[in-house]
């Protein structure tokens, strides 16, 4: 790890993310008077440290470490990018806000100066170093073991797993598609005290063999620990022994361990009941939703504002980036949808093209080819602006989704930020037992989540594996649509950008450029990102040669 970066992170950690966490704590502790002693002495001032990370994966990264920029409030913005870097949200014209529209043509992750290629970095080898205070203390015997002490090592080994998840999939070819005994990983870093010393870049499966090996000991941990408290929206910020399960889930369906993948989904769901039709569509914005396993709760404290997740996804956000730019999903995904399935319902087919600088060329009346009526045309347009709370100066688009809507609509405020349901996991059983060709249980693992969704659903008729895949894979594009999961899925299955194919996406050639078509992961190791600049040329450990 960079040295100079990584010391002023910790202190970071021990002091600036501290001063937001607690009251109490800091009226008998100035801030600056915070040292490492005092932060990690007792569980209770280790709950600080650990709230810290908890609200740093939403903060703006400035406010998280040096050399940050506001232009990345951390998850806010990295969740949706990775339905944005694999083309599952479209842009729908010419806006470059915080860079969105960079990273959607793939002019960001593929530069190694780039704020998306550093701040990503940085921002997950923040959390490790984090983790590894809590980890490092909480192991060191002079703590005696108890369940808060053990629910805190649990969160911090989950932490230290889904950060290391984070960069091996982004800095590192995908498991599935390369040669992970030999292909170079990320370096791990597991120091507490200076000099935050990092390891060169080890395999792709030794930081696999870390991150299960981490996952085991939260697991362990959780089961001695006092287990996550009830409560409110903001609870679900604290780490559980379900998101443990859940990461490993993700993590074993990401390197092809199925058995793994499939077991863990199940008891990472247990306690999380699907939503119903009401609550799917109410805009997944709050952690309150009944399968929401995980997620931040924003607290409206934090000034992340024009830098939040809905600023740059959803259509109600009152914010230029969507006013100018609706963004809108593939036709060809909505198209295939079947009117008995209620998620059709988010996306707005027959919406007017309001925008005359719409990417399509077809913006305004007169160029829309779906109205030849001027007033249909604008009656159609007022009755969407009234159904999602929104005016005159939100441009809209057709195929322009409302998934993601804000809680108070056309507001500025941030809402929670969502990382983790039981769909995903009832997905992610359903994918390994179908990889597994063990139909009946693909089948089975999936009835529960399409009969919930679809009134008219027969999961009976996708009985060979490749029909159950494709199937799969449709449900994941359309269940989890701006929820980020397009980047990894597109790799873990070999799966290139074609925006062109089979009667087009709806994305424009002339906007998206080079990002128009991209070949699969395979065979294009533009897929991985680059490796920060700074880093290499502060870090003996790496060199130029080591550059993805």
């Amino acid at each position: 790890m960079k040295y100079r970066k990584i010391n002023i992170m910790v202190l970071a950690i021990l002091g600036i993310v501290m001063t937001s966490c607690d009251e109490d704590f800091l009226e008998t502790k100035p801030t600056d008077a915070i040292s490492a002693s005092d932060a990690l002495a007792n569980e209770e001032n280790m709950q600080l440290v650990l709230n810290g990370l908890h609200r740093g994966l939403y903060s703006q990264s400035q406010t998280i470490f040096p050399g940050g920029a506001s232009e990345r409030a951390n998850n806010h913005f990295w969740v949706p990018m990775g339905d944005n870097i694999s083309g599952d949200l479209i842009h729908s014209a010419n806006a470059n806000n915080l860079g969105w529209r960079d990273v959607m043509q793939w002019n960001e992750h593929t530069i190694p100066t780039s704020f998306t290629s550093e701040i990503l970095w940085y921002h997950r080898y923040n959390i490790i170093a984090g983790a590894n205070l809590l980890i490092n203390k909480g192991t060191d015997g002079s703590l005696v073991d108890s369940p808060m002490l053990n629910e805190i090592l649990g969160q911090a080994y989950t932490y230290r797993a889904y950060a290391y998840l984070s960069l091996v999939q982004h800095y590192a070819k995908g498991y599935l598609i390369g040669n992970p005994s030999s292909d170079p990983g990320v370096p791990l870093l597991f120091s507490s005290e200076s000099p935050f010393t990092s390891a060169p870049r080890s395999t792709v499966q030794e930081i696999y063999d870390q991150i299960q090996s981490d996952l085991n000991s939260a697991i362990a941990a959780f089961e001695n620990g006092t287990g996550r408290p009830n409560g409110g929206p903001e609870v679900k910020s604290q780490l559980s022994i379900d998101v443990a399960y859940g990461l490993l889930a993700r993590t074993a369906l990401s390197k092809g361990d199925w058995q793994t993948a499939a077991d863990a989904a199940i008891m990472a769901r247990q306690n999380f009941p699907l939503m119903n039709e009401d609550d799917w569509l109410s805009g997944f914005n709050t952690n309150n939703l009944s399968e929401v396993i995980w997620g931040s709760n924003v607290l409206p404290a934090e000034t992340t504002f024009f830098r939040s997740y809905f600023y740059l996804a959803s259509n109600t956000f009152n914010g230029s980036q969507i006013r100018n730019n609706p963004k809108i999903a593939d036709r060809r995904l909505v198209d295939a949808i079947p009117d008995s399935d209620y998620r059709k319902k988010v996306f707005i087919i027959d919406a007017p093209n309001t925008n005359s600088s719409a990417a399509n060329g077809q913006g305004g009346f007169g160029n829309d080819p779906n109205y030849t009526d001027q007033d249909a045309f604008n009656a159609r347009r007022a009755e969407i602006n009234a159904a999602y709370g929104i005016n005159t100066t939100y441009n809209l688009h057709p195929y322009m989704h409302f998934k993601l809507k804000n809680a108070i609509p056309a507001d500025i405020a941030p809402d929670d930020v969502i990382y983790m349901r039981t769909s995903e996991m009832y997905l992610i059983e359903a994918e390994a037992k179908a990889m597994m060709n063990d139909i009946p249980g693909a089948q089975e693992a999936l009835r529960p989540l399409g009969e919930e969704r679809d009134s008219a659903y027969d999961v009976t008729i996708f009985n060979t594996q490749e029909s159950m895949m494709e199937h799969i894979k449709f449900q994941r594009r359309l269940e989890l649509w701006g929820e980020g999961f397009g980047y990894t899925d597109h790799i873990r299955w070999d799966e290139g950008i074609d925006h062109a194919a089979n009667g087009g996406s709806g994305a424009s050639a002339v906007l998206y450029q080079g990002a128009f078509q991209v070949e699969r992961p395979s065979l294009n190791d533009d897929w991985i990102f680059k490796i920060p600049q700074s880093e290499i040329d502060a870090n003996p450990n790496l060199t130029p040669a080591d550059q993805n």
